[in-house]
Order: C-alpha cells, then sequence, then structure tokens
C-alpha cells in the first residue's frame, strides 16, 4: 500500500543529526532550504512571508557551535503559520489591512522552537481569519497543493502542509479548531497531529484586531505540529507541551481498536473510505482487534449540532450568527455542560478501547473553489452534499479535546488520503507512536 510523496528531503531530526555530525552547518541547512522555496514556491505560494535575512545570521552565529541539551532541532530551518506572532514580521491573518500589524514579540510556541535551535525562516499561507479548507486571502494570495496545484492544500494550515510536502521545509507548527492541522495533512500527504486542548500554549496567536491583548487561548482551538514522519511529530510535541503527557507504549498487537468509518450527517466518499477500509483490513490480517461498531460510542448527530454551535459562537466572539442571533451566556454555559458531557461519554468509551480510527475528512483535496463556505456544496460518491457537513470529521476529536494522529495510508488519482488515529485525552505520545505502528505495518 503506498500514497504518493514529492521529496527525498530529511525531516527535522534526521537533518539536525546531520548537523550535528558535521555533514553540514546550519547555515549551509537553511541556505538549502532558502534555494528549494525559491525553487519550489512559485506555483505553490506556500510561504509567502520570508524572513531569510534574519534567518542566515541565525545559523551563522550556530556554526561552529554544538547543540546542547533540549536543542534536539539545533540548526534545523523552519516555518510556521502566519498566525503566530515571530518579532519583527507582520500578523495578518490574511487581511490586507493588517500587513503592517508587525509583532512585537514571539509567540510561546516561536520561543519554544528557537529554544530548542530550530531557525525560523518565514510563515506559511493561510485561509482569512482561519476559517476555511482553502488557504486563499487578499493578504498574500492563494496557496496549491504540491500534488496538483488545481486543487487545495486545505486549511487553515494549508501553506504549512504543502510547504512540508514540497519539501521545502522539514515540519511546521500550525493550528486546528476545525480540521486545521488534520485536513492539511490529510489533503497534502503527510503527518499532523491535533493537540489535546490545552497542551501547547497558543500565547501570540491573537487575531489582528485583538493585538496586544494577550487573549486566552480560545475553546477548542490547539496549537498542533506537522511532518512528512511520526518521529518529527514525537519531537515537536515534546518540546511544546506545557505539561507531561500520558505514554503506556503498548504494543500495537495489544491494542483494541474501534472503526468509525461514517457518519449519518457526514458519509464518507469513495476515494478516502477504500484506501482507510484496506489500511483496517491489513491491520485485521496481521491479527489487531478492531471493533466496527459499538454501543459505547456517543451520539455523533448531537455532537456535530453541538459543536458546530460552539464553533459559530467561539468564531463570533459573541457577535451575531448568520441567523442574526446573539448567544447568550445561559447558551454558552449549556454549550460547555454539553462538552462535558461529550468528554465523559468518549472518557467512558476509552475504558473499552485503546484507540479509534476515523478519516480525518470525507473528502480528498478537491478543486479551488470561491463559493463561501456556508454556500459551498460537496461531492460525495457523485451526490451533492451542504460543504458544513465536513466539519464533522474534525468534530469528531475536537469537541471532547481529544488527540488525534494523521497519517498518509494510500491515493487515489495521485491525491493522498489519509486516517486519524484518536486516542483519550492526554494520551497523544501513544496517539503519534500507535501512528507510527500501524503506517510501519500497512507500508511495509
Amino acid at each position: 500500500m503506498a500514497y504518493p510523496t514529492l521529496t527525498n528531503e530529511p525531516g527535522a531530526l534526521e537533518l539536525a543529526a546531520q548537523i550535528k555530525a558535521g555533514d553540514l552547518s546550519p547555515l549551509e541547512a537553511v541556505d538549502a532550504a532558502i534555494a528549494r522555496i525559491e525553487k519550489l514556491d512559485g506555483p505553490l505560494n506556500a510561504v509567502p512571508v520570508r524572513d531569510f535575512g534574519r534567518a542566515r545570521e541565525t545559523a551563522k552565529a550556530l556554526d561552529g557551535k554544538q547543540a546542547s541539551d533540549g536543542q534536539a532541532l539545533f540548526g534545523v530551518p523552519m516555518t510556521i503559520k502566519e498566525s503566530f506572532d515571530i518579532a519583527g514580521l507582520p500578523t495578518t491573518w490574511g487581511h490586507e489591512q493588517y500587513k503592517t500589524n508587525i509583532a512585537k514579540r514571539d509567540a510561546k510556541v516561536v520561543t519554544q522552537l528557537k529554544r530548542a535551535g530550530a531557525i525560523l525562516m518565514g510563515k506559511s499561507n493561510i485561509p482569512t481569519d482561519l476559517t476555511d479548507w482553502q488557504s486563499n486571502n487578499p493578504a498574500y494570495g492563494r496557496a496549491r497543493n504540491p500534488h496538483n496545484p488545481d486543487r487545495s492544500p486545505g486549511g487553515s494550515s494549508g501553506g504549512a502542509a504543502a510547504a512540508v510536502a514540497a519539501g521545502m521545509v522539514p515540519c511546521e507548527y500550525g493550528t486546528d479548531i476545525g480540521g486545521s492541522v488534520r485536513v492539511p495533512a490529510h489533503f497534502c500527504g503527510v503527518w499532523g497531529h491535533k493537540t489535546s486542548w490545552g497542551l501547547i500554549s497558543k500565547h501570540g496567536h491573537d487575531h489582528p484586531a485583538m493585538a496586544g491583548s494577550d487573549a486566552h487561548d480560545g475553546v477548542l482551538s490547539i496549537a498542533g505540529p506537522i511532518a512528512r514522519n511520526a518521529d518529527d511529530l514525537d519531537a515537536l510535541l515534546r518540546l511544546t507541551a506545557l505539561m507531561p503527557m500520558r505514554e503506556s507504549r503498548k504494543p500495537l498487537k495489544d491494542c483494541k481498536f474501534l472503526l468509525v468509518a461514517d457518519q449519518a450527517v457526514s458519509p464518507v466518499d469513495a476515494a478516502v473510505r477504500e484506501p482507510m477500509l484496506a489500511a483496517v483490513d491489513a491491520l485485521e490480517k496481521a491479527g489487531i482487534s478492531i471493533d466496527r461498531n459499538s454501543e459505547l460510542l456517543p451520539d455523533l448527530d448531537q455532537q456535530h449540532r453541538e459543536y458546530m454551535r460552539m464553533l459559530g459562537v467561539a468564531l463570533a466572539r459573541g457577535m451575531p450568527g448568520p441567523d442574526g442571533k446573539r448567544a447568550t451566556a445561559t447558551d454558552w454555559f449549556d454549550l460547555l455542560d454539553a462538552q462535558r458531557r461529550c468528554e465523559i461519554a468518549w472518557e467512558v468509551l476509552f475504558e473499552e478501547y485503546d484507540f479509534v480510527i476515523a478519516p480525518p475528512a470525507p473528502i480528498v483535496a478537491f478543486e479551488h473553489n470561491d463559493t463561501p463556505v456556508r454556500d459551498r456544496k460537496v461531492m460525495i460518491d457523485g451526490q451533492e452534499r451542504d460543504f458544513g457537513e465536513v466539519f464533522a470529521w474534525a468534530g469528531i476529536s475536537t469537541f471532547p479535546n481529544l488527540p488525534s494522529t494523521v497519517l498518509p495510508v494510500g491515493e487515489v488519482d495521485g491525491m493522498p488520503t489519509s486516517v486519524q488515529i484518536i486516542g483519550p485525552r492526554w494520551s497523544d505520545l501513544d496517539c503519534v507512536a500507535t501512528a507510527r505502528a500501524i503506517g510501519e505495518l500497512i507500508h511495509c
């Protein structure tokens, strides 16, 4: 079972090992990344904010030095999603009017990555206000999928996944509230991880209209890494986590899985379903226990409704929704209660199962479409459906605050397709390790 890859460039840890061994210097690594971006990014527009001069100066300062403890990314060049602050660079969230909004200090994650030795070379493309499964905005234009430039790289961390998939940089950091790490990883054929809510700081990830407010991390939204392999995801999590993570190291053969292959509100297209089921069949043939249904599974229709309601209120920040109504404090507390009931239901399910296997999205990367999300349609097995339904596969782990690792499992007509491995809260490292083991088994 194979999926399309576009580069033989080393991952982050492999590159760091080459630098440590003296095979290349930090400056040589940065210059090589600059050359790749300048060569590859023209038609992709994945990295519109570039900070090459400062990156080279940082790399020069590291040349001849050795990594200290905790510097697992010493000399490794990378980019980060445009919505994170980097001191001296604009943070626009895709708005032309905010191109003069120059950040005064680094976001927490940027500080952590720099402390780990990474060299930040710029920022990756996004949709306006981070609210689409495409990455197109008035400030920087449209990002494109490196597998097929006529298709979306996903969103809102679309430029991030495209840059990693194309080999421009070995890793990235994005955010996810409606699939914004998982969907780009799925669309571009790379690895992504949606973290347990609260695990990674989002300080310094504020809309420009709120710049300087030091807003607290909002509900649902998380920061999470994107890479070309599981080992790099693991390292990025360890370097940025604010608290200890569960690490059971349970062998794959001893794990019990539940497959969630469909939802009534959002059926899955054959392009995603068939490679996923082929991967599941390979696991079962290897003796892995996978149930196809369970009475313990929460009511996913209800979960989707409550998730979409909370998502809408959170994104609007109290402003009237599309129906013209403003959420009340009572509405909000009712949603928090519903979310906690959902969390408890999933906790009960994970007393029986180690992980859930599900699609990260019901479709593969779609052609660019400028129709507003609320009016957009999507084709599922030849039937037209409302685009808003697809968010059920993001909400399945977002609403209950669960971690989820996306790994590529196949391809259809040259486009990658993936699955997500969902686990109990704080089991982020276990999700990554299990996804790694699954990838090794099905791609051997």
